[in-house]
């Protein structure tokens, strides 16, 4: 702490208890320090005139006349003019002074120094920690028309590899059996067997469907890991398991008029 510099010891043990730091706690009981010296001088100033008035004896710092005995109009010697008030303020503000050592703070013919007008945790900026993330362009674009790119050199090497014929044109008089659903609906096919079409058709896959939607919103657990996100990952493993073996059934094990085969002995009743 500099010394020479009058504090009000006060407000500057309050602020540090407050936890404020030094600095704003010194600047703060410095600028108190100059608001007591400046309400106190005008007393001072007032009680002069008064012992005057009432006793008729002048001031111990005033002369006999109460003038500056070097000229008329000179304010009294107890009382500061407005510029050497002004100058002890900057003073006071700028840290002047010296300490111990002799080392300047900043005083009228030194250097001076801007006191913080506020504390400085309130200036200072928190930043959140950084997180890895990339841009979507390049490195999404790109890496998707890199995938784009192989998917589309993979169809066409199969289809010039492999032959895939077209079949005789549908006859509307004659149905083919077995009459099967293209594999996607194979699972709702199937449920037809051994349901009601309003349930197999219309409660079941409604069901289903509501409950794939509202999953998002019933957990809301923020990890990306399988581990952390047990109840999602059982919940769409035995809608996939449950959906997989209807699809399956159809496909391989259902033959002539739907009936159960055995796809090693009877054959495959199934086309893409």
């Amino acid at each position: 702490m500099a010394e020479g510099q009058p504090i009000d010891q006060q407000v500057y043990d309050d602020l540090i208890a407050q936890g404020k730091s030094e600095r704003v706690a010194l600047a703060k009981a410095r600028a108190a320090a100059v608001r007591k010296q400046r309400q106190a001088e005008p007393d001072e100033t007032t009680t002069s005139t008064t012992e005057r008035a009432q006793g008729g004896v002048p001031a111990a710092s005033e002369p006999a006349g109460g003038r500056d005995p070097e000229g008329a109009g000179q304010p009294a010697r107890g009382a500061l003019t407005a510029e050497q008030r002004r100058e002890r303020v900057q003073q006071a503000l700028a840290g002047g002074g010296q300490d111990g050592n002799g080392n300047g703070h900043g005083g009228p013919g030194g250097p001076r120094r801007q006191m913080p007008l506020a504390p400085p945790s309130g200036v200072q900026q928190i930043k959140g920690k950084q997180e890895d993330k990339v841009y979507t362009w390049p490195h999404l674009i790109a890496s998707e028309f890199v995938a784009l790119l192989t998917i589309l050199a993979f169809l066409v090497v199969f289809s010039s590899l492999v032959d895939a014929p077209l079949q005789e044109l549908a006859n509307p008089t004659e149905s083919p059996n077995p009459a099967k659903a293209p594999w996607y609906f194979l699972g709702l096919q199937e449920l037809l067997l051994y349901f009601h079409p309003m349930v197999a058709g219309v409660t079941l896959p409604g069901v289903m469907a509501a409950g794939l939607i509202a999953l998002p919103y019933l957990d809301r657990n923020p990890s990306q890991r399988p581990e952390n996100r047990k109840t999602a990952v059982t919940i769409y493993t035995l809608f996939m398991v449950f959906w997989g073996t209807l699809t399956i059934t159809g496909s391989f094990f259902r033959g002539p008029g739907l009936n159960w085969v055995w796809p090693w002995v009877d054959g495959i009743w199934f086309n893409l």
